[in-house]
């Protein structure tokens, strides 16, 4: 196990305790006991993946990445990230469903596809954004931007939309040729 090779200090951990302050096996020669030290025990071990020198490794998608495909990892010793930008986006989109609606994703699509693939209020822009009562916590259904955000102004309110719908229509401020020039506003 362990190499008996001579290598030069970069290949060695700190380690304060001893005299020249690194450890006294190599880096590679550690991690193959502390692999087969976990195995032994009966734990789940990643298996080792040659990556080439400044690459980075996905453990979500499993594919070797160029440089600057993911976020900067403050705790790993070497600061690579264990996952590329693309499948923490995902990781987070579902974790806000299930947080903030307790939705899966698979759910989502459901609700979607039973809305016809569009959204419930245009019935023409493709639907994005879950819906849900603020008071209740409710999910009503998937909507677009637009459509969502205009729900949002209103607060929820049906009499604001219904008066907003019936201004949009022309019948509700429409004012009324009483005389000439004169003109009466409805109540």
């Amino acid at each position: 196990m362990r190499c008996a090779e001579c290598k030069p200090h970069a290949a060695f951990a700190r380690k304060r305790s001893s005299l020249d302050g690194l450890q006294r096996h190599c880096r590679d020669c550690a991690s193959d006991c502390h692999r087969s030290r976990q195995q032994s025990l009966g734990k789940k071990v990643r298996p080792r993946a040659e990556v080439p020198v400044g690459h980075e490794l996905c453990l979500k998608c499993g594919q070797v990445k160029p440089p600057g495909e993911g976020h900067r990892n403050a705790w790993a010793s070497d600061g690579l990230p264990t996952r590329c930008k693309a499948c923490r986006a995902s990781e987070g989109r579902a974790d806000h469903l299930r947080r903030q609606y307790g939705l899966t994703e698979a759910e989502r699509v459901e609700l979607i596809a039973a809305q016809g693939g569009v959204c419930c209020t245009c019935l023409a822009a493709p639907p994005v954004h879950v819906d849900h009562c603020h008071e209740t916590g409710r999910v009503r259904g998937v909507l677009c931007f637009s459509c969502n955000a205009a729900l949002g102004q209103f607060k929820d309110q049906p009499d604001a939309i219904r008066r907003a719908a019936a201004y949009v229509e022309g019948n509700a401020w429409k004012p009324t040729l009483v005389a000439p020039g004169v003109y009466q506003l409805p109540s």
